[in-house]
């Protein structure tokens, strides 16, 4: 009984492992063209990642210690974010991960400290305002750079009187 029995789960197991391969080999390359391959510009991620790469190596270069390291200054800048946003749940599980790392934790206080006092302009329907914000008071905390100027819309621009 138990020969049959292991006879045939063998069989089945075999023929689920040739119809897998068969099938694995098959399906990439059916999906081997990307259809949103063309949508993205082809020099955009190096950029964004280099970027990245200067703004940790800014971080560690104006501010002595840990919290300058680039584990601190992501954590840090996403606590504090989500700190802003009233995310408390997930800003308080990034902060376990922060202070892990030995990051110091007077750094985040003074950092969502500069934020409350110079968030009076962030706009919460651009992300970049806050992001912006984050970085500044994380780099600068008692004196952060002030944000950058928005742009003048079009429409706005073009229903300014003139002078002539």
């Amino acid at each position: 009984m138990f020969h049959r029995l292991f006879s045939a789960a063998r069989g089945t197991c075999a023929a689920l492992c040739l119809a897998s391969a068969i099938l694995g080999s098959a399906m990439p390359s059916a999906f081997a063209e990307d259809p949103k391959a063309g949508d993205k510009p082809a020099g955009q991620e190096p950029a964004k990642d280099t970027q990245k790469v200067d703004e940790y190596a800014e971080a560690q270069h104006e501010i002595a210690g840990p919290a300058g390291n680039p584990e601190c200054v992501w954590l840090g800048r996403r606590v504090v974010g989500l700190l802003w946003r009233d995310d408390l749940d997930t800003a308080f599980r990034h902060l376990d991960l922060y202070d892990r790392f030995g990051c110091p934790g007077a750094h985040i206080q003074a950092s969502f400290r500069c934020i409350i006092l110079h968030g009076n302009n962030i706009d919460p329907k651009v992300a970049d305002s806050l992001n912006g914000r984050v970085q500044a008071c994380w780099i600068n905390p008692a004196n952060p750079a002030p944000p950058p100027a928005p742009a003048t819309p079009p429409a706005a621009a073009a229903n300014q009187p003139t002078n002539h």
